[in-house]
């Protein structure tokens, strides 16, 4: 069944996809499996867009359905953690000359999905309110978001910042983007990188006690 919900998420069938997550609670299947489905489905949508299959509208499109998957699961995952302890906290933005929120957004989901606690600084996000929310929020974790290819220097920028205002050894940095990959990473100072959701959990799990 989970095989099937990857494929109605990834084919962007809203009616099926959201059915079968209702199903698969009804039978009582874990909801921690409904998550993992989604995100084989988002690394497919990721994909696809990155090989020009799907475009902004499909990524708004995949974005919107887990908004509503997340909404149908959310009471399950807070049935089997009651005491709704969440881990972190992990600060996430879309850095400055960026708008693209799809990806974080997706991100964000997949991490409160696992039991973190997210503050969304939202997009197109300067290097001092960066700096500002590691003071406020004490993250463990720290996400920059970017999709565009021209906005990389503000990677570097941002980690720059944080290291000028002593901040740097306080908390680990990942950065993700659809066109980010190794050369970019190690430009820019980061801790970690990836381009799916997948890997943003993978590097909290390592990260985060």
């Amino acid at each position: 069944m989970n095989q099937d919900l990857t494929t109605a998420i990834s084919e962007l069938e809203e009616e099926r996809a959201l059915s079968l997550v209702n199903d698969e609670l009804a039978n009582g299947c874990d909801p921690m499996h409904i998550l993992g489905a989604c995100n084989e489905a988002m690394a497919i949508v990721g994909d696809r867009f990155e090989r020009n299959e799907y475009y902004l509208a499909e990524l708004m499109m995949a974005g919107e359905l887990l908004k509503q998957i997340s909404d149908i699961i959310r009471p399950e995952l807070q049935m089997e953690n009651p005491e709704n302890v969440a881990k972190g906290p992990i600060v996430i933005g879309t850095v400055r000359g960026d708008v693209h929120n799809i990806g974080k957004d997706i991100i964000i989901f997949m991490l409160e999905a696992n039991g973190y606690k997210v503050y969304d600084l939202g997009v197109d996000v300067p290097e001092e309110e960066f700096v500002r929310a590691i003071r406020e929020y004490k993250p463990q974790m720290l996400c920059l978001s970017g999709l565009l290819t021209s906005i990389f220097p503000v990677f570097k920028t941002t980690i720059e910042a944080i290291t000028e205002a002593g901040l740097r050894d306080q908390v680990k940095i990942a950065i993700g983007g659809g066109q980010v990959d190794e050369r970019v990473f190690i430009s820019t100072g980061a801790d970690g990188y990836g381009t799916g959701a997948s890997v943003a959990i993978t590097l909290a799990n390592q990260w985060i006690e």
